[in-house]
Parts: structure tokens; C-alpha cells; sequence
């Protein structure tokens, strides 16, 4: 067995048929060399039987971190898979993103001290997500244009994001307008700097506590890669009952303190030094 290089955290929630496409997906990747830690905020016992039935079909290890559903705690589950991580080396994504075969290739291939990556997603419409199939994520025809536009998928210039390759991609990684921020969904870095700044902020619920991590990893002094092009997932859709907008102006609060004052740690987070209200 290869020696681990890099650890994979995907969170999830009680939506086991998108993680089995998504864990089918990091079955298919170039590189191998990774353990996948699935985030589980809560899930009932479909998403455990799923994944003690993956682990017989998949190639590489995966680790089941769990806690009681309380509502949304992402953050929370999240801090607690960090430390589950065996690797120097962490990817993040979500339950509801099928890698290309590349992404950790390319996640790998653009690291670098002082610096984390920031990638996006390819959304696509509910039809389309619920026809995608393990032999459509094996033979790559799920980011195939072709594919997608035959199952009714729309000319958009975000198209790009999975007809780009090589000095295409590099291109539009430069001239995007998109800010390389810390995302949930695409994100990748050092284990030490998200241990240095205490990781997530488990004060934050719903609405940008990825961002909010990415900007004191910034205040810590890190730069952030625009690998956009490069680091390709499809996104596939479903409801989102968790999301509000008191939680969401919450978080903005906490965000505008951490740039005003230019906060690297956070006493919520991994270690705990401040009850979480």
C-alpha cells in the first residue's frame, strides 16, 4: 500500500445518494496516494451503512467522523475531522461535489508553503444531478459538454469551467474576477496553518465560515492560489433548508470583526477556549 500523502475531508448530512456519486468520483482520481474523512454532521444510519459498504469498493481508507444532529454545526464536525487527518496535507469539499479524475492531482501539483488553494464548482440543475450514474463518473461522461448539453444542460460562459485545460485554464484562472477565498466546496492547505489558527469558528453556522477561515489564514500571512480552472467538481443540487438569514448576517458580523482586526486565532474553534454561544 502506498504511503498516505494527503487527507480529503467531505462534509455531509443525511444525503448519502449524492455521497456515494461524490465517494465513486475519488475512486477515479490519478492520484492515489490520500485518505478521504467524511465530516458527518448528523446523519441517521443510512450514510454509516453506506460507507462500511464503500470501504469494501474503494481503494483508499476512509474515516467516518460523526457527532449527534444539534442543527447545522458544519463548523464543529469540521474541527473535529481536521484533527481525525493523518496527512500534512488537506483538501476540502463538500458531499454534493464529484471530483474530475485530475482534482487531486492538480490540488497536489499546485501546493505550496505559505500559500492555500481556492477552487469553485460546476452547478448543475436537480434533472441532470439525479441522472449522473457510476458508470457516467467512471468513464468521465458527467463532465463531458457534449454529455451534459444532450441531458439538457445550457450554454453559459461558466461552460468553461469544464472545457478549459492547460494554458486555457491558466488564462482564465489569471484574468477571473473571482476572489481566491478559502471555499468549502474547493479549498486546499497546509494542516499546520489551520491547526495555527484554531480552525474553524464554530460560532458560525450557515454563510461563510469557509471565508472566514480563509481570512485569518490571510492575516496569518498566507496567499491564496486561484486554481479555479483547474480544480474541477460538479456541483449537484438539492434543497437548502438549512440556510437563514439570521444565521447568515451572524457570520457577517463575525467576518467584518476578523478583518478590521486582523484576527489570526479564534478562541471557538479546535481548541476550546470560550464557551460557543
Amino acid at each position: 500500500m502506498q504511503a498516505l500523502d494527503t487527507s480529503v475531508i467531505i462534509s455531509t448530512y443525511n444525503s448519502p445518494a449524492w455521497l456515494e456519486k461524490v465517494l465513486y468520483g475519488y475512486n477515479n482520481q490519478t492520484f492515489r496516494m490520500f485518505e478521504v474523512v467524511v465530516a458527518d454532521d448528523g446523519s441517521n444510519d443510512e450514510t454509516a451503512q453506506l460507507l462500511e459498504r464503500m470501504q469494501r469498493e474503494v481503494f483508499y481508507p476512509i474515516v467516518h467522523v460523526w457527532h449527534e444532529d444539534r442543527g447545522f454545526q458544519k463548523s464543529e464536525i469540521l474541527n473535529k475531522s481536521v484533527k481525525k487527518c493523518s496527512t500534512p496535507y488537506i483538501v476540502m469539499s463538500d458531499g454534493d461535489c464529484i471530483p474530475r479524475k485530475d482534482f487531486l492531482e492538480q490540488h497536489v501539483k499546485y501546493r505550496e508553503e505559505g500559500f492555500f488553494l481556492s477552487g469553485g464548482y460546476f452547478m448543475l440543475p436537480l434533472e441532470i444531478s439525479e441522472k449522473i450514474s457510476k458508470e457516467d463518473i467512471y468513464t468521465e461522461r458527467c463532465f463531458d459538454l457534449r454529455w451534459l448539453k444532450q441531458q439538457g444542460l445550457k450554454t453559459s460562459f461558466k461552460n468553461n469551467k469544464l472545457t478549459s485545460r492547460k494554458a486555457k485554464a491558466a488564462f482564465l484562472n489569471a484574468i477571473t474576477t473571482t476572489n481566491p477565498s478559502w471555499n468549502g466546496h474547493n479549498a486546499s492547505g497546509w494542516k499546520d496553518d489551520i491547526v495555527a489558527i484554531n480552525g474553524f469558528d464554530e460560532r458560525m453556522q450557515y454563510g461563510g465560515q469557509d471565508r472566514e477561515l480563509g481570512e485569518r489564514l490571510q492575516n496569518l500571512g498566507l496567499k491564496s492560489k486561484q486554481i479555479r480552472y483547474k480544480a474541477v467538481v460538479i456541483h449537484l443540487d438539492h434543497p437548502r433548508g438549512y440556510k437563514n438569514q439570521e444565521s447568515i448576517d451572524k457570520n457577517l458580523k463575525i467576518r467584518d470583526t476578523t478583518r478590521k482586526e486582523e484576527r489570526t486565532w479564534t478562541p471557538f474553534g479546535i481548541e476550546k477556549k470560550e464557551t460557543v454561544t
